[in-house]
């Protein structure tokens, strides 16, 4: 396969993964992109390269800026922006679990504290099967928080120790 072809199907491929991170696809090919490019590319490179607007390139641009996954490069002497993505995967993923985490979880958790406080008699079936289910779910949100909390704080050779371990 040429690299033309296995550049394109990787970027189409990683689209379809970030969708499953909650990304939208042509962020998530923004970021492929960036990531398989060896050197940085300007908002032109990137509309070129993967057929999308200005504007579509500078949203998922900067989507991925504020999630820390792409930085911007400034060179002396030029106008125009680079954008170069973090290369090491262990970072990326690290990053993205961040952000999942407070993106997804952290909001859920504010709602189940609120909810929980349902007024009314407690030994009303209707109220404690509300109850007990919201505290399940809390249950299970604070445990994946724990475990997501762990990974983002784990070093990688503990975390690819781990992971081979659960392989087997």
């Amino acid at each position: 396969m040429k690299l033309t072809e296995s550049r394109e199907k990787f970027i189409n491929a990683w689209g379809t993964l970030g969708t499953s991170w909650g990304i939208n696809r042509t962020m998530a090919q923004v970021h492929a992109l960036l990531l398989i490019s060896a050197d940085a590319l300007t908002t032109e490179e990137i509309m070129e390269e993967l057929n999308i607007s200005r504007g579509n390139t500078n949203m998922n641009v900067r989507t991925l800026i504020d999630w820390g996954l792409v930085q911007k490069e400034l060179r002396a002497g030029e106008r125009k922006e680079y954008f170069v993505a973090e290369k090491d995967i262990y970072k990326v993923f690290k990053q993205i679990a961040k952000e999942r985490r407070k993106r997804e979880l952290e909001p859920i958790f504010k709602v189940l504290d609120e909810v929980k406080k349902v007024d009314g008699d407690k030994r009303d079936k209707n109220i404690k099967a509300f109850v007990d289910t919201i505290e399940q779910i809390e249950r299970f949100t604070t445990k994946a928080d724990r475990t997501l909390e762990t990974l983002i704080k784990a070093d990688e050779n503990w975390l690819m120790g781990s992971f081979m371990k659960l392989m087997k």
